[in-house]
């Protein structure tokens, strides 16, 4: 069975006490008990292997017995995704975090019909990355992806150009995926359009900015587990799989 992961601010010292929302998960959901294994992390790469000591009602008592670094993963994967209908946004940064993506980037395409603005913008940004943050805990991640800003087509064009390796998922494409070359560092980015797809003014400007158009597969897949698919074939190809 697997060593259950909690996050925690400040890993030093030789005792570390488990105390907030992660504490109370792991004495009243997860019912650990003393001298069962615990990591925890600061989900920047930073690990103390630890050993339950004491159990409160709602923290514990943690006893360290080994710290490690483990290092960033490169190439660094982005992925661009248009806002998806209703909680399918949740379900895809739920298994792109699983699968292993760096960074996901909440994108309001112009086909998108959910739009975040104001009050809702802040929630929904909010629930994003409280899925990320638990999905990477359950997945043994120790370096949590980030969930960055609601991007605009500008924005994204920039990310795009900024990339070691840009693509566009579009099913008139006719360049593979599977057949982008990858870099051994820097950033790989693909961008995931919305339910309704890219319109043709933000191809050509995505196109402008260095991406490639490229086809995921001879099937049309949902916006909210194409994301997952193209992680799948880019951290194979890089190596990371």
């Amino acid at each position: 069975m697997s060593v259950p992961v909690f996050l925690a601010g400040d890993l030093s010292g030789e005792e570390i006490h488990l105390s907030g929302p992660e504490g109370r998960h792991a004495a009243t959901v997860r019912r650990l008990r003393s001298g069962e294994r615990v990591d925890l992390t600061d989900g920047a790469g930073a690990v103390a292997e630890c050993v339950v000591a004491d159990v409160a009602r709602d923290s514990l008592r943690l006893k360290v017995l080994g710290r490690r670094a483990v290092p960033a993963p490169a190439p660094r994967l982005v992925v661009v995704q248009g806002l998806p209908k209703g909680d399918r946004g949740e379900l895809a940064v739920e298994m792109m975090t699983e699968a292993g993506v760096d960074v996901i980037v909440p994108w309001a395409a112009a086909r998108s019909v959910t739009q975040w603005k104001g009050e809702r913008a802040a929630k929904a940004l909010a629930r994003w990355r409280s899925t990320a943050r638990e999905a990477g805990k359950q997945a043994r991640r120790f370096h949590l992806p980030h969930v960055a800003e609601q991007a605009t087509t500008a924005r994204v064009a920039e990310i795009l150009s900024e990339a070691q390796v840009a693509a566009v998922l579009h099913e008139e494409a006719e360049r593979p995926l599977s057949g982008l070359a990858l870099p051994a560092e820097g950033d790989v980015v693909v961008v995931v359009g919305p339910e309704g797809g890219i319109t043709g003014e933000e191809l050509d400007l995505f196109r402008a900015a260095g991406a490639a158009p490229v086809l995921l597969g001879p099937t049309v897949l949902r916006t909210s587990t194409a994301g997952v698919a193209a992680a799948a074939v880019l951290l194979a190809r890089s190596g990371r799989w």
